[in-house]
Order: C-alpha cells, then sequence, then structure tokens
C-alpha cells in the first residue's frame, strides 16, 4: 500500500511508503495511478542519466579528437568550420579552467597565487 495525497483537483501531490502527514487516502501498489507515479518518476531519472551521458561523451569525443590530430591522424581543418569554432572555444575553456585549478592548488600547498 501507498499513501498518497491529492491536490484539490484529485491530482496526486505526493506518495510515500510511509504514513506522511495530510496524507489523504491509501493506494495498492497495483493501482494505475501509482504505476503511472513511478513510470513518470523512472522516466525523469532515465532522461536525466542520459543527459549526464551525453555531457560525458562530449568529453570522451573531445580527448579523441585532440588524440587524433596530435598523432597527425586528422587535422583539426579536416573537420567542418563549425566543428573548429566548438572545439577551439571549449580547448580555450579547458586551458583556462586548468590554470585556475593550478593556481587553487598552488595556493592551498601554501604558496602564493
Amino acid at each position: 500500500m501507498f499513501y498518497v495525497q491529492r491536490d484539490i483537483e484529485g491530482q496526486l501531490l505526493r506518495v510515500e511508503a510511509a504514513p506522511f502527514e495530510h496524507y489523504t487516502e491509501m493506494l495498492p501498489a497495483d493501482h494505475a495511478e501509482i504505476q503511472e507515479w513511478f513510470a513518470d518518476d523512472l522516466v525523469e531519472n532515465s532522461l536525466k542519466q542520459l543527459k549526464q551521458s551525453d555531457l560525458d561523451m562530449i568529453r570522451v569525443l573531445e580527448d579523441l579528437i585532440e588524440v587524433l590530430t596530435s598523432k597527425g591522424v586528422i587535422s583539426i581543418t579536416d573537420l567542418p568550420v563549425g566543428a573548429q569554432s566548438k572545439l577551439l572555444n571549449r580547448s580555450t575553456a579547458r586551458k583556462a579552467l586548468g590554470s585556475l585549478n593550478n593556481l587553487i592548488e598552488e595556493d592551498e600547498g601554501g604558496g602564493l597565487i
């Protein structure tokens, strides 16, 4: 059984496995509304995981392109102009952040910034 709270229109606001203040009714786990509630939660979590995975893959692809260019397999100019611009902008930003990390590490080690 799940404890639920509904809004004034009858829509689920909150679903919990344990009783909570202001719960308005109890529904069985196989109730359609409970199934839909958790399905929506599953979809939302899956979308968040995919978004994070996309960010991780961007970094992998950047690193791959960097390795291929440093080994002379491809040249940055082999890529479309838009891709070149994006890669150079990201590379510049990453280098700037890398410099900031060095400054922070030096400061933490007792050195001057």
